[in-house]
């Protein structure tokens, strides 16, 4: 399963601690960086053995700390907050009271931060509520691959209607254009956005999370899949597959 297949179907209470069982690789993993520790391997931490479940605790921790933070700080497009929800969120979530709120905001009254609570856990009934009914909805329907759509990437820019795309009309997208099988090379690069989603998240698969890699480790790896590595190696940073640090010299998931 990749690495967006886990974040998205992952639930609530798995998102909460970081981490998800997969249960035909007998691992569990890391929901934000993609990282396995197989069942029954001990792994040493810090000088300390641990068990995979407790080592996967333990990587989150140091790798990843607060996952308050991770997910605050993900864009509106996946939370639907706004930046002053956000911002009370996190006083919330550092236990300060209204009295505190309003002096760590400089103005407003205690009356106005209790209104915020309320209107939160509102909208946490309703996001509950939404919840079930999509459970439901997809228990009943059991929706086929040209009704499923596909996930992708949490770094998506630019998300609208071209990311609508089943997996039926993945499948045919990707025997287009990789003639050779998915690990073959890329036959002509696509110029519709939506072929080109497709055929980056595809390529991505050659990548690993929590890896840093050099230009020159990327352009080896591109080289094989397109003759052009450079337009695709642009395009996984334009589309938000990959990241560059901003001199250029180091690249990651």
């Amino acid at each position: 399963m990749s690495y967006e297949n886990y974040f998205w179907n992952a639930t609530v209470e798995e998102l909460s601690t970081g981490y998800t069982f997969d249960k035909n690789n007998d691992s569990y993993v890391c929901l934000l960086c993609n990282e396995h520790f197989e069942d029954g391997i001990i792994y040493p931490v810090d000088g300390t053995l641990y068990e995979a479940k407790k080592a996967i605790i333990q990587h989150i921790e140091q790798i990843h700390g607060s996952l308050f933070d991770h997910f605050i700080h993900l864009d509106k497009k996946y939370t639907g907050l706004t930046d002053h929800q956000k911002n009370l969120l996190t006083l919330f979530h550092q236990g300060l009271s209204d009295k505190e709120i309003v002096k760590e905001q400089n103005g407003g009254n205690p009356s106005t931060i209790r209104s915020h609570r309320f209107n939160l856990k509102e909208k946490e009934k309703r996001a509950k509520i939404f919840l079930t009914l999509m459970n439901l909805l997809n228990k009943k329907s059991n929706q086929e691959n040209d009704h499923k759509f596909i996930h992708f990437h949490k770094g998506a820019k630019m998300v609208d209607d071209r990311y609508a795309i089943t997996e039926t009309e993945k499948e045919k997208i990707l025997s287009t254009y990789f003639k050779e099988g998915l690990d073959g090379p890329l036959d002509t690069f696509p110029s519709k956005e939506k072929r080109k989603l497709i055929v980056l998240q595809n390529i991505m698969t050659q990548f690993e999370g929590n890896t840093v890699y050099t230009e020159k480790e990327i352009n080896h790896i591109l080289k094989p899949i397109y003759s052009d590595f450079a337009t695709i190696r642009r395009y996984l940073i334009e589309y938000g597959f990959m990241k560059r640090s901003k001199d250029g010299t180091e690249y990651w998931v």
